[in-house]
């Protein structure tokens, strides 16, 4: 069973990981999304893996079954912002990247959004608690900010009166 303190792994490490390809492309990632170690990419690779894994299971079941659990599947990833599709299939959800999750961490929303200059300025606000989710202090970065959430600073944080650049604080 375990012990209920420890808290369990959500990552899978690279069954490759000394690959010249995996190791540019996990580089580049972690330049362009400000991430502070490749242990945050295979979190977010391990969560997309199991999203299509569960579209993968789907296409085994039988077709009321599957309809029904499709739906599911495809409600969740919508509300959750990774596709914009109005109809989503199995093949678009079997498409989806790590990229399409590390579009939705907080930290990216807040640089994208224009609250802060640099996408490691971003995680810097919100790890020193200026951002809020919703009108919620939210201080970790890898939070994934959901369809139709009103990302903005916090209401006593000088960056409200002050802000670093122009604010444009609709999530799409």
């Amino acid at each position: 069973m375990g012990d209920p303190k420890k808290a369990r792994k959500k990552w899978e490490g690279p069954s490759t990981p000394w690959s010249k390809e995996q190791l540019v492309r996990e580089q580049e990632l972690l330049g362009r999304y400000g991430l502070r170690n490749k242990k945050e990419i295979y979190i977010a690779r391990t969560i997309v893996k199991n999203l299509r894994l569960q579209a993968r299971s789907l296409l085994a079941l039988p077709p009321a079954e599957r309809a029904a659990r499709e739906k599911q599947l495809t409600a969740k990833i919508v509300r959750m912002g990774l596709l914009d599709k109005e109809e989503l299939t199995v093949s678009d959800v079997l498409g989806l990247t790590e990229e399409n999750l590390l579009e939705r961490r907080l930290q990216t929303i807040v640089f994208r959004n224009g609250l802060s200059r640099t996408i490691y300025q971003a995680r810097q606000l919100i790890v020193h608690g200026h951002v809020t989710v919703n009108g919620v202090r939210v201080t970790s970065p890898s939070y994934i900010v959901k369809k139709g959430d009103v990302v903005d600073y916090y209401p006593t944080s000088i960056f409200k009166t002050n802000p670093p650049v122009e604010v444009n604080k609709d999530v799409q």
